[in-house]
This record gives structure tokens, C-alpha cells and sequence, in this order.
């Protein structure tokens, strides 16, 4: 590579591990000596790194390829992640595509993007690197930089569910976790330079430490809370079988944890559950969700929820609907039932028509909307005080979250990036709350 650094422009579709994991390679190309720019601009590569997770998720990585190649024609354009994985053949059959690398070797990317700036010129023939995914150890990644006040932390890799619906066990594998020592040490990083609050991410967060010699997930958890400093701990998406008795008497005192879990709960039917292979019943995650939020009583829960999955009746969807109220999930992210080639559920008889999809995203979204409403309305009611993390600045309002991750907005001179202080609520819209600081912590 010539004296002139080359510049990259990364994009990034679907989950916070594949953030993670395009910060990560993003800081190997900057010791590899190239400059990384938006992606919106015109770059002299880029590298995009793609979700399958449902059929939209791969028109829009293959919109974002073309895009990419539009906006220069000349740019060598490299695609990894999820999509690349399970489908390389037809990403590399996208004309302008150099180079395709599935999940197992990311990092790799920043040796063939060298590579390719030596050579001077665009492959005339994709080359296409993708490793069986089921034989791939976990990546060795660790990340020094973080630009926000909150820092995402990848503790591990693969799930072995095999949920009916799902293609992300084809794209990610089995169980792999990072060892403890590794994210202790990155967590540590993080908070010495003055991180607020650590993220713990993975494929299936709640699965690390199955394939380690009887270190668990709890054990994590509890080992990252003695850490010094003032910091949260935050968790990605969780399996609502997690929350086993053992589980929450071992989590329940940890001060660093924030009181919000992410329930991947999928449906709220057991007979909806049960086809699409979950490890519970709608009793049973009901029973571990109390269980957890007598322990911890100001624990707030959101979710994720498909509709319309393959024979899944009006009542069955009722059941989904009453779930949801006495979770009094704050969030609810809905997703229509999206079939996945390679997967039974794509295969399955009772296939639901897309308007009742439609339908029944509608009146979930709706709910959703009048459990928040309803919530905000009693912790209005309620009063006392909030602790925020401020985290963006716009227009003379300051933003921010609670641990139970409410999202807050107050009147500021100044930005408060970075910056705790205790609020009291105003008012809100539905979706933010109106407060004024009251304390700085």
C-alpha cells in the first residue's frame, strides 16, 4: 500500500454483536494504517457486514452492497457476517463484490483488504473465504476505543437452540464464550478510561460459560460487579429460562446491575412455543419473570415478539396479547413472522396471510403503546427522583437513561455527555419523559 492512507467505510446491519465485532475489525484496519470514514461518503473501500435474521435483513444488506458500489464504482467493496455466511454464492454473485468472509474469521478482513490496495485492482472473480461455522472457535476480539458513554462488550458467540424459525444457529454455530479473564480485563479497560456503562452481548448472552470447565454466566456477572469504579452493567437479550431460582438469588444484590432485562420471549402462547421449539412455556417464563421481579422489584422488563407465526390462531395470539399486559413490558419489539429458507417453520402448513400479519403487528405496537403510557402515567403520579446517564446533546436538551432504561430529556446549556445526575419528572409523550435535574451524583 502506497504512503497515502486509503480510506474504509464500514456499515453495519442487525445485532450489537455484529457492532461489536465492525468496531473490532475497524480498529485493526486503523493499525493496518488505514483511515475509517462514514460510509456515507465516498470511500476508497467498503466493508459490509450483514444480518439474515429475517428476509428484509438480506434485501437490505444486498440494497447496501449496490449502494456501496454506486457511490464508487471503483471502491473495493468486502462483505462479512451473517448473510455472507449462509449465503456466500449469490452475495459474491453481486457484480462489483471483491471479497465475502463468513463468521468465523473477521478479522481477517483488514489482511485481504491490504491485499487487495497491493495488488491495485478489483478481483475480477469474487474470492470468497467461509470456514464451517460449527468447527470455529471463538474469535479472539478485543476492543480498546469507545466513542459514547456506553461501550459494548461481546462475551460470546453461537446458540445451539435450533429454535423452528430461526437461521442464526446456521450463521453463528455453537456455544463459544470469551474467557472470563479476557472481559474482565476489557471491562476494566473500559471503566479506567471513564466508561459509564458495559453492555453484555452475545448470540445468546445468557448461554456463556456452557462450554467453559463450571465458570457460569452468574459467576461473570459477579466477578465484573467487584470491578472499582462507578460504572452499570447492562445486558443483552436474555432467554426468559435463565432466570432459574439459582440464577436470581446469585444476581439479585449486585448493585451494578441495571434493574432492565431484554426478554426474548418470541410468543406469549405455549402452544405457539412449542412449535417453534422454545426451552419454556408461557407459564414457565411468566414464573421466572415474577420470580426475578420479587427479587428485584423495580426490574423492567421489554421484549421481543413474533406474530403471525405458522398456525398460530386468533386465540393463540389473545394469549400473546394478555402475556404481554401482565409482563407489562415497557417495550415490545414486533416482528412479522418472516420465513427463513432452511428452516422447518418455513415448511410448516398454517402459514398466516401477510395482512393478518399486518393486523396483528398493529394491534401488538398498540398495546405496547398503552402499557408505556399507562406506566409512565403512575411513576409520574409516583414522583421522587431518577438517576440518569446522559449520553447525547440536541438543541439545548440533554438525553439520557435510567437504569431501568427510561429515556430521559431535560433543558441544558451544555452538553452532559458522560455526566450522572438525579431528575425529577415533568411530563412526558409516550416515549421520553420531561425532567429537570434536581442533584448531580
Amino acid at each position: 500500500m502506497n504512503d497515502s492512507k486509503k480510506s474504509v467505510g464500514i456499515l453495519t446491519l442487525g445485532c450489537k454483536v455484529n457492532q461489536y465485532e465492525s468496531e473490532a475489525i475497524a480498529e485493526r484496519l486503523t493499525q493496518c494504517g488505514f483511515l475509517i470514514r462514514p460510509s456515507s461518503e465516498e470511500c476508497d473501500a467498503y466493508i459490509i457486514n450483514t444480518c439474515t435474521v429475517t428476509a428484509e435483513s438480506d434485501r437490505k444488506a444486498r440494497q447496501f452492497i449496490r449502494r456501496a458500489i454506486a457511490k464508487n464504482p471503483a471502491a473495493f467493496i468486502l462483505v462479512t457476517g451473517c448473510l455472507a455466511q449462509v449465503d456466500p454464492d449469490n452475495i459474491s454473485a453481486i457484480a462489483g463484490v471483491d471479497y465475502v468472509c463468513g463468521n468465523t474469521d473477521k478479522l481477517i478482513i483488514a489482511d485481504a483488504l491490504t491485499e487487495l490496495f497491493e495488488r491495485g485492482e478489483k478481483n475480477t472473480k469474487t474470492e470468497i473465504f467461509v470456514r464451517d461455522i460449527e468447527s470455529a472457535d471463538f474469535e479472539k476480539m478485543q476492543i480498546k476505543k469507545f466513542d459514547r458513554t456506553r461501550a459494548y462488550i461481546k462475551i460470546e458467540d453461537g446458540c445451539e437452540s435450533k429454535c423452528t424459525y430461526c437461521i442464526i444457529p446456521y450463521a453463528r454455530g455453537r456455544i463459544r464464550s470469551k474467557t472470563p479473564e479476557e472481559v474482565i480485563c476489557e471491562v476494566t479497560h473500559f471503566v479506567q478510561n471513564g466508561c459509564r456503562e458495559v453492555v453484555l452481548t452475545g448470540i445468546e448472552t445468557a448461554s456463556y460459560g456452557k462450554d467453559l470447565d463450571g465458570y457460569t454466566f452468574a459467576d461473570l456477572l459477579c466477578d465484573i460487579n467487584a470491578i472499582e469504579g462507578d460504572f452499570t452493567i447492562r445486558l443483552g437479550s436474555l432467554d426468559p429460562s435463565c432466570l432459574t431460582e439459582k440464577f436470581v438469588e446469585r444476581i439479585k444484590d449486585l448493585k451494578k446491575l441495571a434493574p432492565h432485562f431484554h426478554i426474548s420471549m418470541q410468543s406469549g402462547s405455549s402452544k405457539t412455543l412449542r412449535n417453534m421449539k422454545r426451552k419454556y412455556n408461557a407459564d414457565q417464563a411468566m414464573a421466572n419473570m415474577e420470580r426475578l421481579r420479587a427479587a428485584m422489584p423495580d426490574v423492567r422488563y421489554t421484549t421481543d415478539i413474533i406474530v403471525g407465526f405458522p398456525g398460530e390462531t386468533d386465540e393463540d395470539f389473545l394469549e400473546t396479547l394478555e402475556f404481554a399486559k401482565r409482563a407489562n413490558f415497557l417495550m415490545i419489539h414486533v416482528f412479522p413472522f418472516s420465513a427463513r429458507k432452511g428452516t422447518p417453520a418455513a415448511k410448516m402448513g398454517g402459514q398466516i396471510p401477510q395482512e393478518i400479519k399486518k393486523k396483528r403487528s398493529a394491534e401488538l405496537i398498540s398495546l405496547e403503546r398503552s402499557i408505556r403510557e399507562a406506566e409512565f402515567d403512575r411513576l409520574l403520579a409516583q414522583g421522587g427522583t431518577h438517576r440518569v446517564l446522559f449520553e447525547s446533546f440536541e438543541n439545548g436538551k440533554a438525553y439520557g437513561h435510567t437504569p431501568d432504561f427510561l429515556e430521559i430529556c431535560v433543558e441544558s446549556e451544555k452538553p452532559l455527555h458522560s455526566e450522572v445526575a438525579f431528575v425529577r419528572l415533568i411530563s412526558h409523550n409516550g416515549e421520553t419523559f420531561f425532567a429537570e435535574i434536581v442533584d448531580n451524583a
